[in-house]
C-alpha cells in the first residue's frame, strides 16, 4: 500500500478521484503538442524511443499515467478503466 505521503502526490485526488481511465496508446493531440506527462511522477509520453507509447489517460486525454503509478494508485483512487479500442 502507497502511503499518502508518497512524493509523487500533489493534489490529484482534486481531479482524478474516482474517475474512469482508458487504457490507451499515446497519440499527440495537435501537431503542436508532441508528448505528455505521467502526472504523478512525470514519466514521459510520447512517439520517441526511450519513452512511454501506452498508459491510463482521462477521457480527453487531459491527463495521462504511466504504468507504475496506475498500478501504485488504483485503489487508493478508485479507478475504473476502460480499453481504448483505437
Amino acid at each position: 500500500m502507497i502511503d499518502k505521503t508518497d512524493w509523487r502526490l500533489t493534489r490529484q485526488g482534486d481531479y482524478l478521484s474516482g474517475k474512469t481511465l482508458y487504457h490507451r496508446k499515446w497519440k499527440a493531440r495537435s501537431s503542436k503538442w508532441d508528448h505528455e506527462h505521467c502526472v504523478f511522477c512525470w514519466e514521459k509520453f510520447s512517439a520517441i524511443d526511450g519513452t512511454l507509447h501506452e498508459g491510463y489517460a482521462t477521457q480527453d486525454g487531459y491527463y495521462w499515467i504511466c504504468p507504475n503509478c496506475f498500478h501504485d494508485f488504483k485503489a487508493m483512487f478508485g479507478w475504473t478503466v476502460i480499453e481504448d479500442t483505437e
